[in-house]
């Protein structure tokens, strides 16, 4: 498939916009058992808070420059009973209509007990915002995966492991991303972030790894003999009937060469998940430059891991206009 950097941008922002949440809410919900330190007033969970939602508005900013009629993305909502593009489109606005009131009841301070668990843990309204944040974020990574991963025809994204990764890069690019805003507001939870960070950041690794095994094991389900009905041992296609290009070529293929395939392969493995792990397991997020340095590092792999996974899928009109794109 031709890699759209809209939409590269898109999962990838929304989704440390997500990880970011999960982190704060993640130290949140340590605190209140007294595993962490607790972070009282609007110093930290607020602005963390607005950084999540920066970086979700950016996303959907994006999301824009991928249609041919803005103004008619409000119908994109209206198939939502079969289309999970469209119960993406539902729920990262109410994903983010939640992280607004999740920090703003923090940068207000307003948590009165709503009520006392019966382990005599309070409840207040961040806690009630912090559960169904955490809820919607799941079920945006879910909708954001399955975009791709119900695609039968697309085998190389037709598989559980798509959703899985959406779920581990995004929480790996917010977890580290949590480690640079507490170095900043809340330097306590640094190497909690940053732990967290590697773990999910490993894992995103071996996933991802799971994945390029399994498609490099697939072949294709169909033959250029299978798909024009004759069982030639050796059929050759010499023009596709014109000269010039098409929308299958140009939207279905990426036109790369397998030397540039290996080297964005080999290239978002180091940036994305081995140098950012070392990074973090050697400290380098405990100082504010540090820990933006190992995420820039970080998000830029994680670019090019996209663009990988779009261009990895291999449509099946390709087995036709590939020798011609």
């Amino acid at each position: 498939m031709h890699p759209a950097f809209s939409v590269i941008f898109l999962t990838t922002l929304i989704g440390a916009g997500q990880g970011l949440f999960l982190a704060l809410f993640t130290a949140q919900t340590y605190a209140a058992f007294d595993l962490l330190p607790a972070q009282t007033g609007p110093g930290f969970y607020g602005p963390g808070s607005l950084l999540a939602l920066a970086f979700l508005a950016a996303g959907l900013l994006a999301s824009f420059f991928h249609l041919g009629r803005p103004e008619r993305a409000w119908r994109a909502a209206t198939q939502w009973r079969t289309s999970w593009l469209s119960r993406e489109v539902i729920v990262l606005p109410a994903f983010m209509g939640t992280v607004f009131l999740y920090g703003l009841a923090h940068w207000l301070d307003w948590r009165p007990v709503l009520l006392v668990l019966p382990s005599g843990l309070p409840v207040d309204p961040t806690a009630v915002l912090g559960v169904a944040g955490t809820v919607l974020a799941f079920l945006l990574f879910v909708c954001t995966g399955m975009v791709y991963a119900c695609l039968r025809f697309l085998r190389e994204w037709h598989t559980p492991l798509t959703v899985i990764n959406f779920v581990l890069l995004g929480g790996a690019s917010g977890f580290t991303l949590a480690a640079g805003l507490a170095a900043v507001a809340a330097p306590a939870l640094v190497p909690f972030f940053a732990g967290w960070a590697a773990i999910i950041t490993f894992l995103g690794l071996v996933g991802r790894g799971a994945s390029l095994w399994r498609n490099r094991r697939l072949r294709p389900g169909s033959t250029v003999q299978s798909a024009i009905g004759v069982k030639h041992p050796r059929i050759v296609q010499r023009s596709q009937g014109f000269m010039g290009g098409s929308f299958n070529t140009r939207e279905f293929f990426h036109g790369r060469t397998g030397a540039w395939l290996k080297g964005v392969k080999w290239g978002f493995l180091l940036a994305a998940f081995v140098v950012p792990t070392l990074l973090l397991g050697a400290g380098t997020a405990g100082g504010v430059g540090g820990a933006l340095f190992v995420f820039i590092v970080q998000y830029a792999g994680l670019i090019a891991e996209r663009w990988y996974f779009f261009a990895e899928a291999n449509h099946p009109q390709n087995l036709y206009y590939r020798s011609m794109a």
